[in-house]
């Protein structure tokens, strides 16, 4: 089935390329989607079991073009759980999305200064890491 108009996917412009899904390896998508919904506010946007042995759940951080995918019994998306490292959560005010995540209980670092670029780490369940990532003049 083709889709030609779908309200908040707009077109793809010729010669661009976008990134709009990023899998992240767990061993248990149960807890790693209640982490990403509960813990990290990201939206629920599919949780499917297409055939017997295939799950995909998609979760999309608040205001990101760019989702992620939560997969199992695809053997293209096959990752050792825990390895995805350095996804960055861009925001406008890192001390109050640390207070946020600290508030909803996701253990992430202070905030540290790297040049005028402001980062705090975490990390899921599973071990996968991210940070948050301020840039003052963004």
């Amino acid at each position: 089935m083709t889709e030609t108009s779908t309200p908040g996917n707009p077109p793809v412009p010729p010669g661009k390329l976008l990134l709009e899904l990023v899998p992240v390896p767990v061993t248990d998508i149960e807890r790693a989607k209640a982490f990403y919904q509960d813990r990290l506010g990201f939206r629920l946007d599919v949780d499917v079991d297409p055939k017997p042995g295939v799950r995909i759940v998609q979760l999309t951080p608040p205001g990101s073009a760019c989702s992620i995918t939560l997969a199992e019994g695809l053997p293209t998306l096959d990752m050792p759980p825990g390895t995805l490292r350095g996804l960055h959560l861009v925001v406008a005010d890192i001390e109050a999305a640390r207070a946020e995540l600290v508030e909803r209980g996701v253990e992430i670092s202070e905030v540290e200064d790297l040049g005028g670029v402001f980062y705090a780490y975490f990390a899921d369940p599973d071990g996968n890491t991210w940070c948050l990532q301020h840039m003052p003049w963004r």
